[in-house]
């Protein structure tokens, strides 16, 4: 039988969020009781909570909304590579003892430990000359465990434009913290979401 590993973290009130971004919220819109029986819930939350797929639309104005993607990035092979500790950026370096026989998707583990109930402000992310090689390789998505691929306070946000120039997909908050290097098969799947810029995944890796 293969393997699942769950790399989504949970989704809840403390899940942490940008500054400024909409948190976790929920309530109840009916609880079970005599003449009602089911429990309904509302929740509010920003599409970025939790491991997320960005859309587009998310850094392009005239981007396509995440309902409208192609789901195929988004399932299939995939290799994991660790650059645990290796600083504001991950470059090419970090990854290139991994990257034999041309992965279509690479996650990339930086987190020993994945922050799942804090900010993180100093995360890590892509370099965006790495990006661009990914790119050439033949890269159709990369994932990370933090919550951006650029550093949290880039204004320029330079390896989101590369994904745009190159059309390339991208997964974010994922918790590699108990997945070895290799190679799996991805499974994340965005909800279709018609006009989002980006949506919740959950995110899992199977053995081949």
């Amino acid at each position: 039988m293969k393997r699942i590993w769950d790399i989504s973290p949970p989704v809840d009130a403390g899940s942490p969020v940008f500054p400024g971004d909409t948190p976790y919220q929920q309530r109840w819109s009916a609880s079970m009781a005599p003449g009602c029986p089911v429990n309904v819930s509302a929740i509010t939350l920003s599409p970025h909570v939790g491991a997320h797929a960005d859309a587009p639309l998310h850094y392009d104005p005239a981007g396509t909304a995440v309902g409208a993607l192609d789901l195929a990035p988004f399932i299939g092979p995939c290799r994991v590579i660790h650059a645990i500790g290796c600083g504001p950026l991950i470059e090419w370096h970090h990854m290139a003892h991994a990257l034999g026989g041309q992965p279509q998707r690479v996650l990339v583990r930086t987190y020993e430990r994945m922050p799942v109930d804090r900010w993180d402000g100093a995360l890590t992310a892509y370099a965006p000359e790495a990006v661009r090689r990914l790119a050439d390789a033949g890269v159709v998505l990369i994932g990370i465990d933090t919550a951006s691929i650029d550093p949290a306070d880039s204004k320029t946000l330079d390896s989101h434009q590369v994904i745009r120039a190159r059309n390339l997909r991208v997964l974010e908050n994922l918790v590699l913290d108990d997945v070895p290097e290799g190679d799996y098969e991805l499974i994340a799947l965005p909800l279709k979401l018609m006009t989002a810029d980006a949506s919740p995944v959950r995110a899992v890796l199977r053995s081949l």
